[in-house]
């Protein structure tokens, strides 16, 4: 686990909710919603795999907010950078 994940998480996270969260972080800055299929689909998942690990991706204390927003051909989930 890098530093920086565990001085912002105070936890641990499976590799597969390092590779989504790392996959946010890039992203936010120039979205805010994303479908579980089309991260899925850039990370070699399956949208099932996200959404499972999305959850602890939103009950974490992270650097970005992460709320199911939708549901429309798979779950939309809402993210911005926390505060």
């Amino acid at each position: 686990m890098s530093a920086r994940t565990e001085a912002v998480t105070g936890g641990t996270l499976t590799e597969k909710q390092h590779r989504i969260l790392d996959h946010l972080r890039e992203k936010v800055a120039t979205k805010t919603y994303f479908k579980s299929r089309l991260i899925a689909r850039e990370l070699g998942m399956t949208a099932k795999e996200v959404g499972t690990n999305m959850v602890a991706i939103r009950d974490g204390d992270f650097d970005v907010d992460v709320a199911e927003w939708g549901y429309s051909s798979s779950t939309t989930w809402e993210v911005t950078v926390a505060e």
